[in-house]
């Protein structure tokens, strides 16, 4: 491999159809894609208009009802429910959202947001059950569904948003419907898993007392496979509200959503920060509230208050019927309270922030400089572009190349003497994609550098399956806006790594800063993808490093919880062995624990890698110029097929890179 390399890196020299894919060899498949959709569109257009009016309806109705309410209405049939599904401790976290949300002034988008995720949920709870239930009664097409549930989880939102925006207009059901769609896979999943991991004695039981297939499935199967199924309903409900704000885009109305993208429009920092943490808020109590109620079966064993679901409902409705009749027929006693505007003047917080950014500005800009001259330039344009006097002291003459390339065969000899030809190979070529950089790295020499990977991490049939999806890469002209999402991707990767591993690290020696870096994780992973942009605008301002920094801070989360748990589940024996033969802590953790946990941080690293993935496309709204660019030129240009072709060009990329990390990850697994 690292000759077929080393020959093509030659060649593109002397070849520019090496150095680049020619563009008579390319397919518009963005073309054949908008000719397609424009067949089915009007064939399809009178059942999503008709569906779109139901919903309208519905969502409409829904909104009403909870803009009429009285906040202190709603808020204590919150309370009521979060007392069956959590107790004291849940009604505190109640309390704080519902506070926080008045205060700030969100409540009537706050009862917006929340009756599209009403109505989205229970349609992506119900097609994700039936696609999982279809997958477990049809174990041929198991594999095929996984790859549908993959391209689902992985196509960018933005990419179906035009779509649904031709079949559906511009509105709030636009926006429903691609929440429901995103949502779907977790549901399915989690249906599909929990099925097939029911114990074969329970339904030979069930076969022996002569069951049908159907009986077997509600009477065994779906009982059993109840946590599970309550697991899938909570991250499908958590999904959709992540989503939220993707689908203000096309939704454009009053909800949540719409004021942090209004904000972020208008440079009102203050106030997409505060609604971006209304969501953060419902999301924690809905998490907490779905997550209560559906294991409330254990409520007796874990101290929970055990009140009857007649009580709990009787005691809303009673509520809740007392504040229509108050709105109704004293309307002047609750004139306001919704629409209040809240405490927080944006004003006030958005000249803080601005003050902190000007008094610390020299060293924003020496971060931001050291990661793009030292970290995305090379791995853009290759040291032999980046290295330069003004930033480095030095440049790639011949006599540093030359001792860039012995320094690379050393290292490569080494590990053929270690008996490792593999890494002896990967070291080589990585020293050449690292001189040349991934930008100008010749295509041919990619292919064969990612096909050689799959195989080594999973066997043929995943090297031939990368084979294809570069092809396809390729033939759709889409190569260089690929190769710069793939940097970027490596960079937020290396910076998650490096930071995220440290505190996992911290963490897992230190049960006091374990406690305390929890909640922040907690309230990263629930913060909708745009909320991201917001101190990384506040910072950095417009540019490639502020999505860098936006990407980074939403994926950092699984480095830090995975390095965590990975290091705590290391065997007490093997650190007691370490320690009696004079392992210092240090060396206890880089020649034991690191290595022991190995698998463990390879899965985390794959779940970084997928994150940045995800929020590539949102990051490109701040100025990067990667496949998530091409979505929004899509968007611009009304485009459909060139924003589902870059969508389609995003998930092979993503499945893709997830394979061979779990390859690797099940190989490590294998050693241990």
């Amino acid at each position: 491999m690292p000759v077929l390399v080393l020959v093509c890196v030659g060649a593109a020299k002397l070849s520019p159809t090496i150095a680049s894919f020619p563009q008579a060899w390319t397919i518009p498949v963005p073309t054949l894609v908008n000719s397609a959709l424009g067949w089915l569109f009007p064939t399809i257009l009178p059942i999503t208009s008709f569906v779109s009016r139901l919903a309208a309806t519905l969502l409409a109705a829904l909104i009403g009802t909870l803009q009429f309410l009285p906040w202190p209405v709603v808020g204590a049939a919150i309370l009521l429910i979060s007392l069956k599904a959590g107790g004291l401790r849940l009604i505190a976290i109640s309390v704080g959202a519902v506070a926080y949300i008045v205060l700030t002034g969100f409540w009537q988008q706050s009862m917006a947001t929340l009756s599209l995720v009403i109505l989205a949920v229970p349609l992506s709870v119900l097609i994700g059950f039936v696609l999982g239930l279809g997958g477990f009664f049809m174990p041929r097409m198991r594999n095929a569904l996984e790859l549908v549930f993959d391209f689902m989880q992985t196509f960018p939102a933005f990419a179906y948003l035009l779509p649904l925006l031709l079949l559906f207009g511009f509105g709030p059901i636009a926006g429903l419907v691609a929440t429901a769609i995103y949502a779907i896979p977790p549901m399915a999943r989690c249906t599909l898993s929990g099925l097939t991991e029911v114990p074969s004695e329970r339904r030979e039981v069930a076969e022996m007392n002569g069951c049908t297939s159907w009986q077997r499935l509600v009477w065994v199967e779906l009982p059993s496979a109840r946590p599970m199924l309550a697991l899938g309903f909570n991250q499908t409900t958590m999904a959709a509200l992540s989503m939220v704000i993707t689908a203000s885009i096309i939704g454009g109305f009053d909800d949540v959503g719409w004021a942090v993208l209004s904000g972020l429009r208008s440079a009102d920092l203050g106030k997409s920060l505060m609604a971006g943490l209304v969501i953060v808020m419902i999301s924690i109590v809905v998490d907490r509230i779905t997550g209560g109620l559906l294991g409330s079966a254990e409520s007796r064993t874990t101290g929970k208050p055990m009140a009857g679901w007649p009580a709990i409902l009787l005691a809303s409705a009673a509520v809740v019927a007392l504040g229509a009749v108050t709105r109704y027929a004293l309307p002047s006693l609750v004139a306001g309270w919704n629409e209040s505007r809240g405490v927080v003047d944006f004003q006030i917080l958005n000249q803080g922030l601005l003050a902190f950014v000007a008094r610390y500005s020299d060293v924003l800009d020496a971060i931001k400089n050291a990661v793009l001259y030292y970290f995305v330039l090379p791995l853009r344009v290759g040291l032999s572009g980046a290295v330069l006097p003004l930033t480095w002291g030095f440049s790639m003459t011949p006599g540093v190349t030359a001792v860039y390339g012995a320094l690379a065969a050393i290292l490569s000899a080494r590990q053929m003497l270690k008996g490792r030809p593999a890494a002896a190979g990967a070291t080589i070529c990585l020293a050449m994609l690292l001189y040349t950089g991934l930008v100008a790295f010749p295509w041919p020499g990619a292919v064969a550098l990612a096909a050689w990977s799959a195989w080594r991490a999973a066997g043929m049939r995943l090297a031939l399956f990368t084979v294809l999806s570069f092809g396809f890469v390729l033939i759709t002209g889409l190569w260089v806006p690929f190769v710069k999402s793939l940097y970027l991707i490596i960079v937020a990767v290396v910076l998650c790594a490096s930071v995220g591993g440290l505190i996992g690290i911290i963490a897992a020696r230190n049960d006091r800063f374990s406690a305390l870096i929890r909640p922040i994780n907690d309230a990263l992973q629930t913060m909708p993808q745009f909320v991201f942009l917001i101190p990384a605008l506040m910072f950095f301002k417009v540019g490639e490093f502020s999505g860098l920094i936006a990407i980074s801070l939403y994926a950092v989360v699984p480095a830090i919880r995975y390095t965590e748990a990975g290091l705590r589940s290391v065997s007490t024996n093997l650190l007691e062995t370490a320690t009696q033969i004079g392992c210092t802590p240090l060396q206890s953790m880089l020649l034991v624990q690191l290595p022991t946990a190995r698998p463990a941080l390879l899965l985390g690293l794959n779940q970084v890698v997928m994150a940045a993935i995800t929020m590539l496309p949102v990051a490109a709204t701040v100025g990067t110029a990667e496949l998530g660019q091409q979505i929004y030129i899509a968007l611009g240009k009304a485009d459909a097929g060139l924003g589902i072709t870059a969508g389609l060009v995003f998930c092979l990329l993503a499945i893709n890179l997830d394979r061979i990390l779990r390859g690797v990850a099940e190989r490590l697994r294998g050693t241990h």
